[in-house]
Formats: structure tokens, sequence, C-alpha cells
């Protein structure tokens, strides 16, 4: 489906921003194995259970003895700013050209926002986006009357599903600043019907241990484990480290996993490999398990995910995630003429 057949098709507004409909969502790209956009509908009125263990120590060296098959580094990119949306500027890690996605994870981005700038208006369908603040807050609105506002260390999971309109938009002077994950769905799940999962701060399980503070957003670590319930079986734990220590976590040996460094600087997988700074990924080979220390005088903060990979057909274009073109193009069809899930938005914006 060209861009000029898409412009053409029944519920386009003629004013249609079409800059906004054709920005830099990630599309298809290689997939490891081992947001702004316009709604043409408003506009047509003019269990899964695992368990994994952390252990910390401090000030070792030794040769790793807690993994029959450690994870070391397979690859090293560093998230460069970019823009996105209206004037917001994202450091994109998983999704960009040199990684493309690490089944199931399509994106991660850690995005910096001042009003007026944000992310109005825009669609999804057939997967999650889990956002999580790191400073400041932001707002959410959708098209079916859910609205709410998160703030540092809270946390947002929104499924999809069949479809959502949504808005974010930051809720305060200053810098906004947060991570966003997008997680796919598998074919059975694209068109189930959207839900929320929203954790306060206080509220999401944490621990210290060592030197070693984890909130576990998903999964398990430490011994605590997260209520959220991620339908594509997931980790996600948020590790500040204090100079000097180090942890080994724990990851199914099935599933793929990689790291985004926050701030500071830490060596992982072996502990004679340099040093990696902040707003590097790090895509982490197979194994049970990673080992991480941090030897700088200053602490480190990163993210680890991990998931079970699909193994289906990605099918992506911007905001929509199928397993097929014919699912794309019927995605299109139902955005446009406000049908199969977004039958709410003929009437919706979202308030200033």
């Amino acid at each position: 489906m060209t861009k000029k057949t898409m412009m053409m098709r029944g519920g386009w507004c003629s004013s249609i921003n079409s800059h906004l409909l054709f920005r830099s969502f990630p599309t298809t790209r290689p997939t490891y194995s081992s947001s702004a956009f316009s709604s043409s509908c408003y506009n047509k009125r003019t269990n899964y259970k695992f368990f994994f263990t952390a252990i910390t120590m401090s000030g070792r060296d030794n040769e790793n003895p807690y993994f029959e098959t450690p994870r070391s580094v397979i690859q090293k990119v560093l998230a460069k700013a970019q823009h996105e949306g209206e004037g917001a500027i994202v450091r994109r890690s998983i999704g960009r050209l040199e990684i493309g996605s690490v089944d199931p994870f399509l994106m991660l981005d850690e995005f910096s926002v001042s009003l007026p700038s944000g992310f109005p208006d825009h669609p999804h369908r057939g997967f999650e986006t889990v956002t999580y603040m790191l400073e400041g807050a932001f707002t959410h609105q959708d098209f079916s009357g859910h609205e709410g506002t998160i703030r540092a260390g809270d946390l947002q999971w929104m499924t999809a599903g069949r479809g959502i309109i949504h808005s974010e938009m930051p809720a305060g002077e200053g810098v906004q600043k947060g991570l966003q994950l997008w997680i796919n769905l598998s074919s059975k799940d694209k068109m189930i019907e959207p839900r929320y999962q929203e954790l306060k701060s206080k509220d999401i399980a944490q621990a210290e241990k060592d030197g070693v503070y984890v909130r576990v957003i998903a999964g398990e670590a430490f011994g605590i484990k997260s209520p959220v319930y991620t339908r594509t079986p997931a980790m996600y734990l948020d590790f500040t480290m204090k100079p000097g220590s180090q942890v080994n976590q724990s990851i199914p040996e099935s599933w793929n996993a990689f790291i985004y460094i926050i701030e500071g600087d830490g060596i992982f997988g072996n502990p004679a490999s340099p040093p990696v700074s902040s707003h590097h990924v790090i895509v982490l080979s197979s194994g049970d398990g990673v080992s991480v220390w941090n030897r700088s005088g200053n602490p480190l903060r990163f993210v680890l995910v991990g998931g079970q990979p699909l193994n289906e057909p990605v099918v992506q274009y911007g905001p929509f995630v199928m397993n097929t073109k014919a699912e794309i193009e019927q995605t299109f069809e139902d955005y446009h003429l406000c049908k199969n899930g977004f039958e709410k938005a003929t009437h919706w914006r979202s308030r200033p």
C-alpha cells in the first residue's frame, strides 16, 4: 500500500498532518531469534509464572561461578538522540537500524520532553506499551475515557490489543524523562480488548542487598515478585549499583535479553571486558544468567529486560504491529473507517 493510496482512502481528512502519519516509528526490521499520529476517525466530524534468583556480592573478580552458561555481550550500540512526535527528543535503542527488534521486544525509547512538546493523539494495535517515568510526570488520555498521570517511579503497562487511540503529554513544567518499551503480542492475543496495569512508585516491588538496589517492574529478583501480569512472559528490572558492587541475575535460558544503561559505567558479562557507559544498549547472548560489576566511583543504573521469544512473523507499519501484510492493510481500513476496535474514535479528541 503506497503513501498516496493510503492518503486517498475513505475517512481521511484532507488536512491530515502527514509528517505525523509517517514519522519514524520503527518498521519491519531484523529480529533476534535466541508518538504522534492524527486520527482520521475523529477528523470525520469537520501467569506466566517463572522463577529466577539474584545473588549479589562485593569486591570479587574471580571467574563467574554462578552460571553454567553465563551470558555475554554480543552487540553494543549507543542510543543517539533524535526528534520524535511533536518536539520530543528520544534515544532509541531497541528498534534502531543497527539492532532491529529483540523478539518479543520491538522498541525501547528513553524520552525527554518539555511542554508544549509531546505525543498527541495517535493509535496502536497488536502490542503492548510499557511507560516507566524517571523524572517529572506524563498525562495519558484515551478514546475510552481512561486517563491519569504517572510520575517519577510510576509505571503504566498498556495492552493495546485490537486498538487504542491515546495521547501522552507532559504534566508539568521542565523536562519530563522516562522509558517506553514496546512488547509484541502473539497472534492469538493481537485482537484482545485493551487493558491497563498501573502502579505507583510505592507499589513497585523493591529490594536492596550488598550495595545493589532493584525495582522489580516485571518478573522476579532478590526473592520478590512483581504483581504485573505479562501476557508475553517477560522480566523488567531496574538496578542501581553502588561503587564496588556486583550482581548475578538469572534469566531463563530460552529467553532473549538486553540491558539499557541509564546512568554510570558498568562491566557486563565478562569481568575482563571494558566498561560500557550510559545510553548504550547491550544485547546479551543466550545463557542462564548475567553478571554485572560496578568498578567505577559512581552509582550505576540500568534496566535488564528479558522475554520469551514469540518466533512469529512481524509486519509493522508505524504503531501497528501484526503478522501479515494483509492484517496491516485491514488495520488501516479499520482505523480510517472507525471499526473493529476503533469505533470510539469517531468523535474523540484529547483535551489540552
